[in-house]
């Protein structure tokens, strides 16, 4: 059994914010300035930074500063357990689905 994550819930409530979610979405690209980052949303800068923090505090993202430009980066480590997380439901359900199956198909004969 996969050990659980504690950082999970805060990986899965950042994502669960569509500025977030939309923020990743971009992300997967490559890094980008802040001022990219925030550029297709109507929010005002200091909202903006905040949902870069939530991100950041759950590990999804970093951000370095060189002189006045901050870039980000996705932490692919933080996704990582997501992949994992989500493979081993999917095989649980599969298996579940699996054995409903050859049920059915015994009812039948």
């Amino acid at each position: 059994m996969a050990t659980f994550n504690p950082q999970l819930p805060v990986i899965f409530g950042a994502l669960a914010d569509t500025t977030r979610l939309a923020v990743v979405e971009r992300l997967v690209a490559g890094p980008a300035s802040v001022s990219e980052l925030a550029k297709p949303f109507a929010m005002a800068g200091p909202s903006f930074l905040k949902h870069l923090k939530v991100l950041e505090d759950a590990g999804i993202a970093r951000s370095e500063k060189k002189g006045r430009v901050r870039t980000v980066s996705l932490n692919p480590d933080a996704l990582q357990w997501v992949e994992t997380w989500v493979q081993r439901h999917r095989r649980n359900w599969e298996n579940h689905l699996d054995d409903l199956g050859s049920f059915l198909a015994k009812g039948k004969t």
